[in-house]
């Protein structure tokens, strides 16, 4: 049985409102087109790699798929295209574990560029899925609700079996995990933090959600979802005031990972250190956020 969750009806009317006015218009009709044409990079296989500690990255050329592993089971952020699943079973094998036993999945935005698999995956490996109360929504729904490209069903829908929230704290085995609710990108789109240690020293890891603005994406006039403005500068702020050594983000580009990681390189936890980097695409994307609204304001 699907989760209930509390929610102003206003809001609910409001997503589906949006939804459904979505159905026959240019971005519904874009996303249709990409599904149909994904970008090379979103179907293009990659090998796996260890990031640090039990983070590995286990997806495809550009869309990022994460394994964090422990001794009771592993976690699963993300799942790319429907048909990613050998792919991402190909790459966690490689690396010496067991697609089965992966216990926990985690999106880092519900589109479906990072979940149609996710279904699969659930069933699979009897996983329990996890999201933020508004990407909970559009998971369950396939996509319908989305704020943006709604108004069709663009991945299968899956259960999630529990609502997390800022501030959370995810346990699995020896692994402590803090949620971050970024939102802008989705309504509902997070992040996670953590530490390693690794010869002594204590990194701070992030997976984070960069606030990009898709194509389209309305902010002050006329916005996307109500709050959207003020969902994005929040995210923005709240991401530069964290302390981050190590990030990776959806997609491998956001992190510039083909710069910092070849395949068959190996193995050193300094690889992805890249705090000063961190805070600049933050930087970048809000200064994109701030053309974006003045755009708006001189049409």
């Amino acid at each position: 049985m699907s989760l209930h969750y509390h929610r102003p009806f206003r809001s609910l009317v409001l997503a589906t409102f949006i939804g459904l006015s979505l159905a026959l218009s240019p971005l519904a009709s874009q996303q249709a087109s990409a599904q149909n044409d994904p970008p090379e990079g979103w179907v293009t296989p990659f090998p796996a790699f260890r990031v640090i500690g039990p983070l590995y990255a286990v997806g495809m050329l550009d869309l990022s798929v994460f394994l964090i592993t422990s001794e009771e089971g592993h976690i699963l952020i993300n799942t790319g295209l429907a048909d990613s699943t050998e792919h991402i079973r190909n790459n966690i094998e490689s690396l010496g574990f067991e697609l089965e036993d992966v216990r926990i999945l985690l999106t880092m935005q519900a589109h479906w560029d990072h979940t149609a698999a996710m279904a699969e995956i659930k069933q699979i490996t009897g996983a329990e899925v996890y999201a933020t109360p508004e990407d909970a929504r559009v998971l369950e729904d396939g996509g319908f609700s989305d704020a943006h490209f709604g108004g069709r069903e663009s991945f299968e829908p899956v259960e999630v079996d529990r609502i997390i929230r800022q501030g959370d704290v995810i346990t699995l085995g020896d692994l402590v995990i803090t949620v971050h609710e970024h939102p802008g990108h989705t309504e509902g789109s997070s992040s996670y933090t953590f530490t390693v240690n690794e010869n002594g020293r204590d990194y701070n890891v992030g997976i984070v959600n960069m606030g990009t603005i898709n194509g389209g994406k309305r902010i002050v006039v006329d916005p996307t979802y109500e709050g959207v403005a003020v969902d994005f500068a929040t995210t923005y702020n709240a991401q530069k005031q964290l302390d981050i050594d190590v990030w990776v983000s959806a997609h491998n580009s956001q992190y510039n990972m083909h710069d910092k990681y070849q395949p068959g390189q190996a193995y050193d936890p300094e690889t992805f250190v890249d705090p000063m980097g961190y805070v600049r695409a933050i930087e970048r994307l809000e200064s994109a956020y701030l053309e974006v609204i003045a755009d708006e304001l001189d049409q």
